[in-house]
């Protein structure tokens, strides 16, 4: 019997609601066998980030090797980078794979609000990163910082900016609405056939660390499994939405705490 193989190309969180943890519980959770190549080491938990060591690329590197020499990878997330030269690191080991699908999270703030990606990063990331992603998964702030222009406030402008975001190489865009302030959360799916609107009733809660992560993780791990595109990302919405539904009232930290990645194992 083979299963799923999803990869996860990110940084640890030692409290472990985002980052590869979240992810790993995503891939393990959706019935993907999760891999993983760690880009930085965080010192963090629900309240902020303490300190973030980076991984040297060349170790990056041997990550890749060790992993995609032996296992067979359907499909490949990344999240945090750090910086240029892990960019760089991890774009160069991708080129080289060729994996059947990539989604491309552009990690750069935490939900608590500290930075996890270097100004000078962001260029790599447009250039070397976003033309090898099948779908490429920014929230509001991140798609304007990629764009270097203001946060869209309304889904025409989420359109606008998935379209040119697509025209700098990505397959595909999912621009993130969560970031918003309407009674729904809408993301806006934006491709080269067309646009599709996904929409969920805004969740009142505190506890959205890992969303982003999770999501990029749900969708990673359902392509892994054969599904297409639109069937990933629809299904990977629904599922970061009943985990923020089902960890509304989680007393994880005294931040914004996680999400719950389990609520489908919980005893009924």
């Amino acid at each position: 019997m083979r299963r799923p193989i999803a990869l996860t190309i990110a940084g640890s969180d030692s409290s472990g609601g985002a980052g590869i943890q979240a992810d790993l519980k995503t891939f393990t959770v959706l019935g993907a066998y999760g891999a993983s190549v760690i880009t930085a080491l965080t010192a963090q938990n629900t309240r902020g980030v303490q300190g973030v060591h980076g991984v040297p690329p060349e170790f990056i590197a041997c990550q890749f090797e060790s992993v995609l020499s032996d296992l067979k990878v359907d499909a490949a997330k990344t999240g945090m980078l750090a910086d240029r030269a892990t960019v760089e690191a991890v774009a160069d080991a991708l080129a080289r794979a060729r994996l059947p699908a990539l989604v491309v999270d552009p990690v750069m703030v935490a939900t608590s609000g500290d930075v996890l990606l270097a100004p000078d990063a962001i260029e790599a990331v447009r250039r070397r990163l976003i033309p090898l992603a099948d779908v490429l998964t920014p929230n509001l702030p991140e798609a304007a910082r990629l764009l270097d222009e203001a946060v869209a406030h309304s889904e025409s402008a989420m359109e606008d900016q998935g379209r040119r975001l697509l025209a700098l190489g990505a397959r595909a865009v999912l621009i993130k609405g969560g970031h918003g302030e309407t009674a729904e959360a809408v993301d806006i799916l934006v491709t080269p056939e067309g646009t599709e609107r996904l929409a969920k009733p805004r969740i009142n809660t505190k506890n959205t660390h890992g969303t982003g992560c999770t999501l990029s993780a749900a969708i990673a791990a359902f392509l892994a499994g054969g599904a297409s595109l639109q069937v990933a990302v629809g299904k990977g919405k629904n599922f970061v939405w009943e985990a923020i539904s089902g960890g509304r009232d989680l007393e994880i930290g005294g931040g914004s705490g996680p999400v719950d990645h389990l609520y489908g194992l919980r005893p009924k």
